[in-house]
């Protein structure tokens, strides 16, 4: 860029908006190295490490020693510290708990198990309760939370606010989430999708990293997605897109709980995998035959593989469309690894456009089990951060 003839000043004010964007990182990803705030903000290494240490001299940010990547490092965290925050994510059959002041700042994190197709009340008072304790066991208390971000396996109608299928999550139907954990916790709550917050988390420092184009597909007992559309998280008109469980990919097919045929939950998800091998080894449950699988039972890596393949087929009609450069697989069926990516591989180039399938890579997740709190713990801070600025 040019700079003759700029005017006086110009420097100046150049360097006071770079300085507001450090804070402003800070303020919503929490401590940071100097390198993971010039990844954040794009400003070159020297330039953080000018405006860093300017703002210690002005005694705005603390300086502490820390290790990332096994490696000795200096964290940089604003004076007084970042508000309190924390990330609820609940799955199929279990709620995730993560309390921080940022996505690279996890405080205590905590799992607990839920039973299949529990009711609203019981989950949320779950969370209320497991997130008090968790909260005391730090010395705190839920008025130290500044903002919590609330995720749920399921399309969350941004309008209403509402679970956006009465016919998925049946027992949290007409339920209003976040008002009601917001009651409970005297704290603003926002909601997403859960798939929406492991794609973020993936997004900040995970397999989905740089990426323009792509999508973060959760394989557990269900399906579900979050997709990437120019380097953030693409959620629709009304907030539900990235349904792939429930796209049809068999008009013949066994009957899905949302009232559609051949949805491709009906062919991947536990219930399906589980009733495959069952005539041979009896109903065992999802990690069992993932586990199996692992150890070389031929039954359970046909299982697996079968699945792969049914998951390519629905992935194909997303590459066609969307054209990604990377979707990131996690979930349980995920740590099959290769076993399941093959197939998958396998049926995207059989049924994607040659130039859409060779421009994509299917790679395993690179988070696991942490992408989504640490996604939901970075919308609770730009929750935050809209709010009081």
């Amino acid at each position: 860029m040019n700079t003759v003839g700029a005017a006086p000043g110009s420097q100046s004010s150049l360097r006071r908006a770079n300085r507001e964007r450090v804070v402003e990182t800070l303020s919503t990803h929490g401590p940071l190295t100097q390198v993971e705030i010039a990844g954040a903000t794009g400003l070159s290494p020297a330039t953080i490490s000018n405006l860093v240490r300017d703002l210690d001299a002005d005694a705005a940010v603390d300086l502490s020693n820390s290790v990332r990547n096994g490696r000795r490092a200096v964290l940089v965290s604003l004076v007084g510290g970042a508000p309190l925050l924390a990330g609820v994510a609940f799955g199929d059959r279990d709620i995730r708990i993560a309390v921080g002041t940022g996505p690279n700042d996890i405080l205590a994190r905590h799992r607990m198990p839920l039973p299949q197709d529990h009711v609203a009340d019981e989950g949320l008072d779950r969370a209320a309760r497991l997130l008090h304790e968790m909260l005391s066991d730090n010395g705190r208390t839920t008025s130290d939370l500044a903002q919590v971000a609330l995720g749920l396996p399921a399309p969350v109608d941004s309008v209403s606010g509402a679970v956006g299928s009465e016919l998925i999550m049946p027992g949290w139907r007409g339920v209003h989430a976040a008002a009601e954990l917001q009651t409970a916790l005297a704290t603003p709550v926002i909601l997403d999708n859960t798939a929406n917050f492991a794609a973020e988390g993936e997004l900040l420092a995970g397999a989905l990293g740089g990426v323009e184009t792509g999508a973060y597909l959760k394989l557990s007992h269900g399906v579900g997605a979050g997709l990437v559309i120019g380097g953030a998280v693409f959620r629709g008109s009304a907030g539900t897109a990235g349904e792939i469980g429930h796209l049809t990919i068999d008009e013949a097919g066994p009957v899905c709980r949302c009232g559609n045929r051949g949805c491709l939950n009906t062919y991947v998800g536990s219930p399906a995998l589980i009733a495959a091998i069952t005539p041979s080894q009896g109903p065992i449950p999802l990690r069992e035959i993932v586990s199996r699988a692992h150890q070389g039972d031929p039954g359970c890596r046909r299982v697996i593989t079968d699945a792969g393949r049914h998951l390519g087929v629905a992935l194909a009609g997303v590459v066609n469309l969307l054209n990604p450069q990377v979707i990131a697989v996690g979930g349980q069926l995920a740590r099959t690894g290769d076993l399941l990516l093959d197939a998958m591989r396998e049926g995207v180039e059989r049924g994607a456009i040659p130039s859409a399938a060779a421009s994509v890579s299917l790679v395993p997740a690179a988070l696991g089990d942490d992408a989504e709190v640490r996604g939901a713990l970075l919308r609770a801070a730009a929750a935050r951060s809209a709010r009081v600025g």
